[in-house]
């Protein structure tokens, strides 16, 4: 078990924890096409694609320890239909863990 920080949000049907491994940042940075700061860069000011979004997610979970083809049907089923902005604070948590290491929150 890693000590890597990870971030822990309801997501689905459950609390799920997200993180990108450095392996699943080159995987994301192939997909978007895009640096792993640019693209964070980018949606902290709000601009991203769809598909970016559902991505930084998929491999959030992957990283987190869920299966990818678990990941992909939890993509299917609770992101690839929800409201862009319900999505997003999820992707951008994934992404200030990754940049910055654990955020703390008042809840903890």
């Amino acid at each position: 078990m890693s000590d890597a920080p990870t971030h822990r949000q309801f997501f689905g049907d459950t609390e799920r924890n997200f993180r990108l491994k450095p392996e699943l940042v080159t995987e994301l940075e192939r997909i978007t096409g895009a640096g792993i700061g640019g693209l964070s860069r980018r949606f902290f000011a709000g601009d991203f694609r769809h598909a970016e979004l559902l991505g930084v997610i998929r491999l959030g979970l992957i990283g987190g320890g869920e299966d990818p083809e678990t990941a992909a049907a939890l993509i299917d089923a609770y992101a690839a239909p929800r409201p862009l902005m319900e999505l997003y604070p999820i992707a951008v948590g994934i992404l200030e863990v990754l940049m910055f290491g654990k955020v703390s929150t008042d809840e903890e």
